[in-house]
């Protein structure tokens, strides 16, 4: 037992091991048969792993909330409802390259809806980035002055879901137009990209402020959309109210 549970360790079987170990640890009488004993063993090695990818990724997003679908808020009056979130939840939009479009005033949940969405990528084994619009495309400025920016679009691209938080807050100069064109270009009918913004989608040619440029930006993103328009005040005001 010893010399095969030092293995399963040497070859970072965690999984396997730590189920090993507890099935010997068991009375005789109550071990499993061999092959009934196997098949635990490798399931208890994939949800492991499954478990270990799954928490990286969700680490490597950087997402703005830890939030979660079952931990949405669908109070009456914010024009949102579990069936509209439960047609998310087996990611399908991900894989037909589909878009979320979250619209709605300040501190009504679309970062968290969006995060909520994102965490459950993660745990389907889905490749996720969370970003700030506004300070992703600082970062790219900076990139282009590093000679850093191929390496980090080739990186947004790689990704199954990409998360652009704060969508029109900031305005956009020439070298942020041709930067989001490029992200949205790279990503149209391969992946998914979900949107939050509190301007309303009618806004957005005006914001992006160059008509070829929208035209080519918006016609990749909102006519494979899913669109959550948010309504009622603020759940911060809410939340604060209720603790006063």
């Amino acid at each position: 037992m010893n010399n095969t549970l030092l293995t399963m360790r040497a070859l970072r079987l965690t999984g396997m091991a730590d189920r090993y170990e507890a099935i010997n640890g068991l009375p005789q009488h109550q071990r499993p048969q061999t092959d009934i004993f196997l098949a635990q063993l490798l399931e208890a090695e994939e949800l492991y792993r499954n478990h270990r990818r799954s928490t990286l990724s969700i680490k490597n997003a950087k997402f703005r909330y830890q939030a979660s679908l079952q931990e949405i808020n669908f109070e009456e009056g914010r024009n949102l409802t579990k069936e509209t979130i439960s047609a998310f939840s087996d990611c399908g939009f991900i894989d037909r390259g589909e878009n979320i479009i979250i619209t709605g005033a300040t501190g009504c949940g679309k970062s968290y809806i969006a995060s909520a969405i994102g965490h459950q990528a993660c745990l389907l084994n889905k490749k996720v980035a969370y970003f700030s619009l506004p300070k992703l495309l600082g970062k790219i400025k900076t990139d282009k002055i590093d000679g850093a920016f191929r390496k980090e679009t080739e990186r947004i691209e790689s990704k199954h879901l990409l998360i652009l938080d704060d969508w029109g807050l900031t305005p956009l100069d020439t070298q942020s137009r041709l930067a989001l064109l490029q992200i949205i270009e790279d990503r149209h009918n391969k992946y998914a990209t979900i949107i939050t913004s509190q301007l309303p989608v009618s806004a957005w040619h005006q914001y992006i402020n160059d008509n070829t440029i929208a035209d080519a930006i918006l016609d990749r993103i909102i006519h494979q959309a899913h669109r959550i328009d948010l309504k009622g005040e603020s759940l911060r005001k809410n939340i604060k109210n209720q603790n006063n």
